[in-house]
């Protein structure tokens, strides 16, 4: 497989071909499930690219379906094989939000919303590394190792020579005043946020202030990707503990999409995120002192 195949992409292209082609031959999921003795939800992952698909599935699918162009048969068997590939990801080991990376790293652009810690992609490695150890407590040294080397691979995607990713990041203002790790750690951050807003015009940093009030980002996090190519459908991701979220019925997409502009329109400007980091830096770097006691007595 060339470097540019990503097997998380490839898997979704297939089963939206499938699915247009069972469509096409009249049959729903349950006939067909029936006909080839499996179960009616394997189709549905299958057609969603949530689970790998062989190639012989492939060929028993286009016979049902009445697919006599042996061509395309041919295309779809071997999209089956480079799906079956792993992605860069896999090397580092049991990645459990390995499909999410795998279509981060071919969207496009992606538009975030975090109301509690700064977004990965923007994560300095101090920060990841205290992010990582607060959040997965029972994770042992490697596998908290792991997690940061993958985490950081994950920003070289804002940093592509040709078509690096457009981030858009709303903060919820929460993610400035909680202290992860320490003071050094946050100011070291919050000037990163700073300087990528200021020199990468590919990125922009927004905050929502606490007086913005309530907002369509109280239900928690999540995060829209989008495409370059037509044919794949853009996806909402919800990152929850155990088992993550993606939405792509496209009146999903439709309602995160207003619900994030109504974030950025009630977000500070990218300017005016820009002078509130500053103040906020200024106050991680005027040291905590407790109130001094009284002086000692000279001695007599």
């Amino acid at each position: 497989m060339g470097a540019h195949v990503n097997p998380t992409v490839t898997r979704r292209r297939l089963g939206a071909e499938l699915r247009r082609l069972r469509e096409a031959g009249g049959m729903t999921t349950q006939q067909v499930a029936a006909r080839l003795l499996i179960s009616q939800p394997k189709i549905s992952l299958l057609e969603n690219g949530r689970r790998v698909i062989k190639p012989r599935d492939v060929r028993d699918l286009c016979g049902l379906y009445g697919v006599t162009d042996r061509l395309l048969v041919d295309q779809l068997m071997q999209m089956a094989r480079e799906s079956g590939r792993q992605g860069w990801w896999n090397a580092y080991g049991d990645v459990p939000y390995g499909p999410y990376i795998g279509l981060e790293a071919a969207a496009a652009a992606v538009r975030s919303y975090e109301p509690l810690v700064i977004p990965g992609l923007l994560q300095t490695p101090a920060y990841a590394r205290e992010v990582i150890a607060g959040t997965i407590p029972h994770a042992t040294a490697e596998q908290a190792a792991s997690r940061l080397r993958v985490r950081l691979r994950r920003q070289d995607r804002l940093n592509a020579p040709v078509n690096p990713l457009r981030l858009w990041a709303v903060l919820d203002e929460s993610v400035l005043r909680r202290v992860v790790g320490s003071r050094e750690v946050m100011r070291e951050q919050l000037e990163h946020l700073i300087h990528v807003g200021a020199t990468q015009p590919h990125i922009t940093v927004q905050v929502l202030p606490h007086d913005a009030g309530a907002h369509p980002g109280v239900s928690g996090q999540f995060s829209l990707l989008e495409f370059a190519d037509s044919t794949d459908v853009s996806v909402v991701y919800l990152e929850r503990f155990t088992s993550d979220v993606y939405l792509e019925k496209r009146s999903d997409v439709r309602l995160y999409s207003d619900m994030y502009a109504h974030l950025q329109a009630q977000a500070l400007s990218p300017d005016g995120t820009g002078h509130l980091l500053t103040d906020v830096v200024k106050g991680y770097d005027t040291e905590f002192r407790p109130e001094a006691g009284p002086s000692p007595l000279p001695d007599a």
